[in-house]
């Protein structure tokens, strides 16, 4: 996939698939999306909108690795839905990345990252809700 500098929003269409399960353990469970080989924005963490079966939630999106929970290179697109608790595997999203929020970075365990993806979550909601 390339990942590079892009014009704000880009649109992401994937499967969700398993992941490790690791959001879910700390009650932030993610849709991992397999994306076709395509462009994406550069590496980070976005605020981001998701339909799902024509429905639209407040998102927050990694795209890039996972360096807290695993040393893979690999890109991967993560997203945690906003008032969301339905089991979607199997299932096609799609992805409007809206605004970038903050670059990847590498936390000492899970619990500092989930501190953080609630402060994200606050950010998202605020620059979301204010770009309906």
């Amino acid at each position: 996939m390339i990942e590079k500098e892009t014009t704000l929003p880009v649109i992401i269409t994937g499967r969700v698939v398993h992941g490790k399960g690791l959001g879910r353990t700390v009650g932030m469970p993610t849709a991992n999306l397999l994306v076709s080989k395509g462009e994406l924005p550069k590496v980070g963490v976005y605020a981001t909108r998701v339909t799902v079966e024509e429905k639209v939630y407040l998102a927050v999106t990694n795209i890039g690795n996972r360096p807290t929970v695993d040393e893979m290179p690999d890109t991967t697109v993560e997203t945690y839905i906003m008032d969301f608790e339905r089991d979607i595997y199997g299932e096609m999203l799609t992805l409007e990345v809206c605004a970038f929020l903050r670059p990847i970075q590498k936390f000492s365990n899970l619990r500092e990252v989930q501190e953080q993806v609630e402060k994200d979550i606050q950010r998202a909601k605020e620059m979301l809700t204010n770009q309906q």
